[in-house]
């Protein structure tokens, strides 16, 4: 009998019959495990704030908050996301490079720690949404750093880009800089220089660039330094010859810098923002092989689920395509015999999951999974090209499947548009 793939003791076959496929399944314990290894080894100083990006599903949210993450969000939605999950305004902080009106309003009415601004034309927007409300607003400067990072999937600084403020700009301010936006008190400094980073050595080297920048900007420009967030980016391996971060190695290494720095400045908080990392190795993309076939010598398995739902598998970002790690999940022991094409239902030629992955003989009507799934999955994915809509979303906790999204059905991808009909009549 074949070993079959299962989250705490819960069989893969069995989630698959009661939610249908396509879906996300995501491991809680995996997350609430690795939540914890990272805080056993990260200084204790070091707070880790959530980036709602990578996973914005309210309960994968409240799962972290109750662990004891934070909230990094980037739009209104996952503001109001954070909110409900019960994070606490002074534990969110608000990113991104094209604020609304709407976002700052919000922001401010809620009293979150901080909104960390990208641009002078932000700032005097900042500082008008305050003066309405007749408060005064927390910011932190977004640097984009003379220097870039090495080792990262995707370099965020360093070079011309829409995120955050040149340091020789900001070096170059006169230190009334403040006082021009009377409703706004800087009060702190965001680096965010990369992502997908799987050296520990790059991670210490950039955070003692970061914290040295900090240090000169807060000090140029005047304002009390009551905030450094490091950014964060600590990847996770998905391909061949990469391995995940050694934590130990990397704490023995980061933890003396953070000592040092907070010995100078006991009262800044210090923040790391990370995602990917918290969440990426808890989930599991699951498909179900509809069809199976050969094109000149070629195996394809055309399952229900594609790159409308995991577009990150596609490898975008990337000059070659690298597939995921994937398994034939109700015959997980048995020998990869044979390279297949993984592809999904959409009439592009791009949809494409897995190239050439090494399976046993697949058959239609099994389950095909790819695996460390749990971060930019379908939120970061044309979920809605040929309306087939969201998948539906499952976390396990305790031992017990829960449905943390509905997949969208005819009626809900339908129910948003307006019929105009050219004979002058409306449906609604």
């Amino acid at each position: 009998m074949s070993v079959a793939f299962e989250v705490q003791g819960v069989g893969i076959t069995e989630l698959a019959e009661e939610f249908g496929t396509p879906l996300y399944l995501y491991d809680g314990e995996e997350i609430t495990t690795r939540f914890q290894g990272l805080r056993e080894h990260l200084h204790p100083s070091l707070e880790v704030f959530y980036s709602l990006k990578a996973n914005p599903n309210i309960s994968i949210c409240s799962l972290l908050y109750r662990c004891g993450a934070r909230a990094e969000v980037s739009s209104l939605t996952e503001l109001v996301t954070a909110r409900r999950a019960g994070v606490a305004p002074r534990d969110i902080i608000f990113l991104g490079p094209g604020k609304s009106r709407a976002e700052l309003a919000a922001c401010l009415d809620e009293g979150i720690y901080a909104l960390v601004c990208e641009s002078l034309g932000e700032l005097a927007l900042i500082d008008e949404v305050a003066r309405e409300r007749g408060i005064t607003a927390r910011v932190a400067l977004r640097v984009n750093p003379s220097f870039s990072v090495k080792g990262s999937g995707l370099t965020m600084g360093g070079k011309p880009r829409q995120f955050g403020m040149d340091e020789e700009q900001l070096l170059a301010e006169t230190p009334e800089l403040a006082a021009r936006y009377p409703a706004v008190r800087l009060m702190g400094v965001q680096v965010y220089l990369g992502t997908r980073i799987l050296g520990e050595e790059t991670v210490v080297e950039n955070t003692r660039r970061i914290l040295d920048l900090a240090e000169r900007v807060s000090a140029h420009l005047d304002f009390p330094l009551e905030m450094v967030d490091i950014g964060g980016g600590l990847g996770i391996a998905y391909f061949d010859n990469e391995k995940d971060l050694d934590l130990a190695e990397l704490s023995a290494h980061l933890n003396p810098l953070i000592e040092g720095f907070t010995s100078r400045h006991p009262d800044t908080r210090m923040i790391m923002e990370l995602g990917r990392f918290l969440v990426a190795a808890s989930g599991t993309y699951v498909t179900r092989v509809r069809y199976t076939k050969t094109s000149m010598g070629e195996n394809f398995a055309v399952t229900d689920g594609g790159t409308n739902h995991h577009m990150a598998a596609v490898g975008i970002g990337s000059y070659v395509k690298r597939n995921f790690p994937m398994a034939a999940l109700e015959r997980m022991d048995e020998p990869a015999t044979e390279p297949w094409h993984i592809t999904g239902p959409l009439c592009t030629p791009n949809d494409v999951i897995g190239k050439k992955v090494p399976m046993p003989a697949l058959r239609a009507g099994e389950l095909v999974g790819v695996q460390r799934s749990g971060a930019y999955g379908p939120t970061a994915s044309p979920v809605h090209f040929l309306s087939h809509g969201y998948p539906a979303e499952v976390l396990v906790l305790d031992g017990r499947a829960r449905l943390i999204r509905e997949r969208d059905d005819v009626e809900v991808m339908l129910g948003r548009q307006r019929l105009y009909d050219a004979t002058g009549t409306d449906e609604s």
